[in-house]
């Protein structure tokens, strides 16, 4: 009695292309930790983590009173939140090329014109990120501690602890950098469908409204601050439509008798 012939489920080779791209994805991700780990070692040496953290608190610094300094409670605190912030600081300065592995490793898998709206996105949502930050850094953060010297009872003596000092810094990085990518936001419902560009043209006043709302929520309790980031989104909003247009053109599906990229349909 003969055995069966295997199944093609059965068959090694079937698994290749399964174990090709784990190897790929092992390879992109690799290269993606590798990036942050050199940055990382050029980061403590120089301006090493007590030169970062000392800039990373310059904000804060410049608006204690006259003799008052930060504190750090924890015994090895000192040591430890310099070190995270110049990890968190090495991850940012490399978001460009973890970036870049992520969209290499899935690109293939796309049709051309994907790609073609792909990789401008992954661009400007960095750029947008990276403006939102420094927003928050040079803009924000000054007028924030200037409010709260001002507000506070002059029987206080402002000593911070440098990780409450962290924390509450990147959660305002983190909210800033994602306000900033309300042009990308736009593309991609716009690109998928969700919303129409006319549509985005006729709810311009209740985006208004939602700015300022969205401004009064995670900006300090100053006027400039909030105004400064409502007014920004309301920029990025048009900004967002005007990017609809453009790369909802340039990345418009093939019509007939064009080369679609891969899973084009073969001739019959």
């Amino acid at each position: 009695m003969t055995n069966p012939k295997p199944s093609d489920s059965q068959d090694p080779e079937a698994e290749q292309p399964f174990v090709t791209h784990l190897i790929e994805l092992r390879d992109r991700l690799i290269r993606a930790i590798a990036s942050v780990a050199v940055v990382f070692i050029v980061l403590a040496i120089y301006p090493g983590p007590s030169g970062l953290f000392d800039f990373f608190a310059k904000p804060l610094i410049a608006h204690l009173p006259h003799g008052s300094t930060m504190i750090a409670i924890g015994v090895i605190t000192p040591f430890l939140v310099p070190l995270k912030l110049t990890m968190l600081v090495a991850l940012m300065v490399a978001l460009p090329v973890v970036l870049y592995q992520i969209w290499a490793f899935v690109a293939p898998g796309l049709y051309t014109h994907e790609k073609r709206l792909v990789a401008p996105l992954i661009f400007i949502s960095t750029v947008l990120f990276y403006l939102g930050v420094a927003f928050a850094y040079f803009i924000v953060l000054g007028r924030l501690f200037t409010f709260i010297q001002d507000v506070a009872p002059k029987v206080i003596t402002a000593a911070p602890d440098i990780e409450s000092y962290l924390s509450f810094v990147l959660t305002l990085f983190l909210a800033f950098g994602t306000a900033f990518e309300v042009p990308v936001v736009l593309i991609l419902l716009v690109r998928f469908g969700v919303l129409t560009i006319e549509q985005l043209k006729a709810w311009r006043a209740y985006f208004i409204v939602v700015a300022f709302i969205i401004a009064a929520v995670i900006t300090p309790p100053d006027v400039f601050s909030q105004t400064s980031l409502a007014v920004s989104m309301i920029l990025l909003y048009e900004v967002g439509i005007v990017g609809s247009r453009m790369l909802g053109k340039y990345a418009q599906p093939p019509g007939d008798g064009e080369d679609g990229g891969q899973g084009a349909a073969p001739p019959t």
